[in-house]
């Protein structure tokens, strides 16, 4: 078995709209398509003992056992790996269940498509699960606990942190969208204009002065002591020599820490002589940054963690280090295995509880205590082994919100505002925190900037807090507020870039800062920051991610959708243009309705109040709203089309070519736009295909709230251009010719072109053609014998970009498509795309039309600009 290919979904996409996170495997089963499961001997046997566990499995049967009764009945590898794939990830701690296995419209060949959490750990388990098969297969042994560990550590590598995920699982759960923007745990929730950033637990509205502050336990100190809170008596220190007089000043027991540390680094607790504090202080040492070492009283009490948001306290927790408990018999280390076997702890932060690691550190305060781990500690008593309470080394919380006394409550939402911080956790010392400070003697450790959630989301005993929730009530304080910006999605075979451009443009007239992407590139308002074919998943982030955006329009091309899903989740208008056939035969689309299929993701991604805005002239396209969860509005070039009559009896909306108008109907009441031939973009009316584009976007600018006044506005002055539309009937007068450029490369492309320029006066219409490497070879033939009817005379060249086919290959099937249609016709070859145009230019008749069809638009416009150049200024013509 051979893997052709591994991608991974990360939005909506072909396999799943819902299901955002899903691996597609394309696996070549080579000789193993022959050999089912049921053929090989004691495969069923080996892996029903191997995974016990895939008794779960239900598969298509729909009952327990259902997959392991597929296997004895005889299935593919594919489906088995799929099953593997999942039941891997679940024994690594991460319960996926989606899967599904498809053919991939090649012999043998499929698409092994299943759920991940973590891109890496699904990726890991594609691989893992076909060498796990190919063992079951040949009878060898397999041990999987290094790929259940790897797997484990990977996720923790990727993974969002406690606080972080919780707070991004509470803006999903209210449709706020959310971006990640790096490795780590820095994301965006919203978009665009809208959007707000969180890292871990510090917020783009967390004061800076605040974060400084907590962060400097000196300063901190000092500020509470002003104000009355009670704090440990101290003194910061930064030489050995000043050690002698700081103990003495604030008195045994103590403690020491570096003034600038976290996480517990390089503190010291209960030092109780001189010797243990110049050890204490040269750990300190080694954790500090700036050299300086608080030095201040040890309070006695237990450790009490209070989480404020927003300056109102939202969550108190006790925290207890890492322990075991004698029994009189076990030993130190048994003890910890004992306390590790708890199914609350697992690996990193995959549980409740973490396990609890036996490091250098441990060993040295077992061994402070007068033990070692192969000692026996008398039943009842407590062996502290971590010098910090905190849950990431093995430590336990119990949520005691609702005991804390009211002067505590007060005293820490007190402390958030002298600090100025928006998130803070309160370190607090007392005996009980039910009573106030002032009376049992406790005092404020520390104010910690950032602080983790994870004891309060999910405390060892005691109440859970969902404290991501206040988080966002103070990112969102309006009621509804998503964070999002209008999303126009545009797909479709042709027409996608021209309706893209010209609803930026309406949304820009409108006084949108709009973002958009084409197939020529990204635009942040006019200006081009990305150049090349940004139709995919990166392109759709790239514009959402921008702070200066506050309206988008996305084109999404099947490349995208297919290598990694859409970029965003949900849009509030999705066009779709045509569907026509191109580029079949590729990444397992093979007929025009799984194409649709694929282009149909983008109006079921529409949010329920907006609007799929659906071609009713094709029957494919019309089909799409059987699916989805939204408005539907409706276009078409024929007023009279029955669909559209439907709707409008429903009152619906709809947008109509009726009389020469561009017209946009509620129920059956028209609102006429403009005339077509008004409307710079059809050419006076003669381009319907340039109609047709024009009917969609108004028609989503419309259900957007804009007017027919600024959309007849922004009708009037989009003007088609090598610069607002570039390679999209490009027309350019010649003294004594003209030369239109124009993106058609696809048969339904090429009769919209047609019909266009047949309209068109000229003495002779030369046409400039090429093949594409990556379409079917009927496509390129059919696209030859348009050629043959559209031209008087032809000439082949052909694209830099041949995609997996040669020169000669493509060349042969555009002449044989000609020679179909007429063998008589004038062909030249000239394989370069600039000696082909030469070459048209330089033998131009007078009156003659030159069509120029180019999929690589920027080159053959800069070449055409040039000649143009020329032409005005009299010279002859050099390429």
């Amino acid at each position: 078995m051979r893997i052709r290919e591994i991608n991974a979904m990360r939005g909506p996409n072909y396999w799943s709209v819902r299901r955002h996170k899903l691996i597609v495997m394309v696996l070549d089963l080579e000789e193993m398509e022959e050999r089912p499961s049921n053929t090989i001997d004691g495969f069923y046997e080996r892996l029903t003992t191997m995974f016990p566990t895939m008794y779960e499995h239900r598969c298509s049967v729909g009952e327990p056992g259902g997959f392991f009764q597929r296997v004895e009945e005889g299935t593919w590898m594919g489906h088995i790996i799929e099953h593997i794939a999942l039941e891997i990830q679940t024994l690594a701690g991460m319960d996926v269940g989606f899967g599904r296995t498809r053919g991939y419209g090649e012999e043998g060949v499929y698409s092994v498509v299943f759920a991940y959490m973590e891109e890496s750990v699904g990726r890991y388990a594609a691989k893992a699960a076909v060498r796990i098969c190919e063992a079951l297969i040949e009878g060898e042994d397999y041990d999987m606990t290094d790929d259940i560990q790897k797997m484990r550590e990977l996720r923790e590598d990727d993974r969002l942190g406690p606080s972080t995920g919780s707070i991004v699982e509470e803006a999903e759960a209210r449709g706020i969208p959310w971006i990640r923007l790096n490795k780590y745990s820095l994301c965006q929730l919203g978009y665009g204009a809208n959007q707000k950033r969180i890292q871990a637990t510090v917020t783009s509205e967390t004061s800076s002065i605040g974060v400084e502050l907590a962060c400097d336990k000196e300063d901190t100190k000092y500020l509470l002591e002003q104000a009355e809170v009670e704090v440990p008596r101290g003194d910061i220190i930064r030489r050995e020599r000043s050690l002698e007089e700081a103990c003495d000043y604030v008195g045994f027991p103590l403690v020491i820490k570096p003034i600038d540390g976290n996480h517990g680094r390089g503190i010291t607790v209960n030092i109780q002589s001189y010797e243990e504090a110049l050890e204490a202080f040269r750990q300190a040492k080694e954790s500090s940054r700036s050299g300086a070492i608080i030095v201040e009283k040890f309070i006695v009490g237990e450790d009490y963690r209070l989480l404020v948001i927003n300056n109102k306290l939202v969550a108190a927790a006790k925290r207890t280090p890492a322990h075991v408990t004698g029994d009189g018999k076990s030993t130190v280390q048994e003890l910890i295995d004992e306390v590790n076997k708890d199914p609350r702890r697992g690996y990193g932060h995959e549980n409740v509880l973490t396990q609890i690691t036996v490091n250098d550190l441990t060993k040295t305060i077992i061994k402070d205590a007068g033990y070692s781990l192969d000692s026996v500690i008398a039943k009842g008593e407590r062996l502290i082994l971590k010098d910090t309470a905190n849950l990431s080394t093995g430590g336990t919380a119990e949520d005691v919100t609702d005991i804390v006394h009211p002067a505590n409550v007060s005293m820490a939402e007190r402390i958030s505002k002298i600090i100025d911080l928006d998130i803070c956790g309160i370190d607090i010392m007392t005996t009980d925190i039910s009573q106030p400070l002032s009376e049992t003697g406790g005092a404020v450790l520390e104010v910690n900037a950032g602080p983790g959630f994870r004891m309060h989301l999910a405390p060892t005993s005691g109440l859970p807090r969902n404290v991501a929730a206040p988080v966002i009530d103070k990112l969102f304080p309006q009621k509804g507020d998503t964070g999002r910006i209008p999303i126009v999605a545009i797909t479709g075979t042709n027409g996608k870039t021209t309706t893209s451009r010209l609803m930026a443009h309406i949304a820009k007239m409108k006084g949108y800062r709009v973002g958009y992407t084409t197939s020529d590139g990204v635009y942040i308002q006019n200006r081009l920051l990305m150049k090349g074919d940004c139709t995919g998943p990166a392109s759709a982030e790239f514009v959402l991610k921008d702070p200066t955006v506050n309206f988008a329009v996305l084109e999404c091309a099947r490349g995208g959708l297919l290598r990694a899903g859409l970029g965003f989740k949900k849009c509030d208008v999705g066009i779709v243009t045509n569907v026509a056939a191109d580029h079949l035969g590729l990444k397992g689309i093979h007929t025009i309705e799984q194409l649709a299929k694929v282009k149909g993701v983008i109006p079921e991604t529409v949010l329920p109040d907006g609007y799929a805005i659906l071609n009713a002239d094709d029957d494919l396209v019309y089909d799409m709203r059987r699916s989805v969860e939204c408005n539907v509005a409706l276009f078409s070039m024929d007023e009279n089309n029955p669909r559209v009559k439907a709707l409008q009896r429903l009152n619906g909306i709809t947008a109509v070519y009726e009389n020469g108008y561009v017209t946009i109907c509620r129920g059956v009441w028209k609102m006429r736009i403009m005339r077509a031939e008004n409307i710079p973009l059809t050419y006076g009316g003669k381009a319907s295909f340039m109609i047709q584009n024009v009917l969609a976007a108004v028609l989503a600018a419309h259900v957007q709230g804009i007017s027919i006044e600024d959309i007849k506005a922004a009708l009037e002055t989009f003007i088609p251009s090598a610069s607002q539309t570039p390679g999209r009937l490009n027309l350019f007068e010649f003294k004594d010719f003209t030369i239109l450029l124009d993106y058609a490369h696809n048969p339904a492309g090429m009769l919209a072109l047609k019909k266009f320029t047949d309209e068109l006066e000229a003495t002779v219409k030369v046409g400039i053609i090429a093949g594409v490497g990556d379409r079917r070879d009927e496509d390129t033939n059919q696209v030859g014998s348009i050629a043959a009817e559209m031209f008087d005379e032809i000439i082949i060249r052909q694209d830099k970009r041949l995609r997996g086919r040669t020169e000669e290959e493509l060349i042969k099937l555009l002449n044989d498509g000609i020679q179909m249609k007429d063998p008589n016709k004038k062909t030249t070859i000239i394989p370069s795309e600039r000696e082909a145009i030469t070459h048209a230019v330089k033998n131009a008749e007078k009156g003659s039309l030159i069509i120029l069809c180019s999929d690589v638009i920027p080159d053959a416009l800069e070449l055409v600009k040039k000649f143009k150049e020329q032409d005005l200024k009299g010279e002859p013509f050099m390429a």
